[in-house]
């Protein structure tokens, strides 16, 4: 399993494209906890909230980031930061789509989260309950056409980001 900086690196070692499924309701990341605290008591989120460095850092290459995030609403409060911090990474370059469990039911779907790099390398992500990463395990290349269906799948059904923000605001 690769953890912290190593797994940090595959966004900065893949050629062409990354897509994540996100299928979490809470996810407990200590670089977040001051940020959500700050969005929670309605302060101001700072320029960084409005273009994401980290995903522009791999759309300035020519890269694709997408990702579908997989939620029940109503939402968590953590998955009302997450949400909220949205826009950001779209006007970096992101694309983000939503599958609304409590408005459409998407059989086929893994119950874990993963990323798919460049078509060939898919991770498996671990947590704890609590939504603590322990790590990603490069899954064997005969899994691969698996996820990749996972992909088409959520992609298929998901709803673009702004379509679903607009019809819950």
């Amino acid at each position: 399993m690769l953890t912290g900086e190593e797994f940090g690196r595959l966004f900065e070692t893949f050629e062409r494209t990354a897509f994540r499924l996100e299928t979490l309701a809470e996810y407990d990341v200590e670089e977040e906890r001051e940020e959500i605290a700050r969005f929670l008591a309605g302060e101001d989120m700072g320029p960084e909230w409005d273009d994401n460095p980290w995903v522009r850092s791999m759309t300035d290459e020519g890269k694709q980031v997408s990702r579908v995030h997989v939620l029940r609403s109503p939402l968590t409060d953590y998955l009302r930061y997450e949400l909220a911090a949205y826009p950001g990474n779209i006007e970096a370059g992101e694309s983000i789509g939503i599958i609304d469990l409590a408005e459409q039911d998407v059989d086929g779907l893994p119950d874990h989260d993963f990323w798919l790099f460049d078509d060939r390398d898919v991770y498996q992500m671990h947590y704890t309950t609590e939504g603590r990463f322990l790590g990603g395990e490069l899954l064997p290349a005969d899994r691969l056409p698996e996820y990749r269906e996972y992909r088409d799948l959520a992609l298929s059904r998901a709803v673009p980001f702004a379509a679903y923000q607009e019809r819950h605001h």
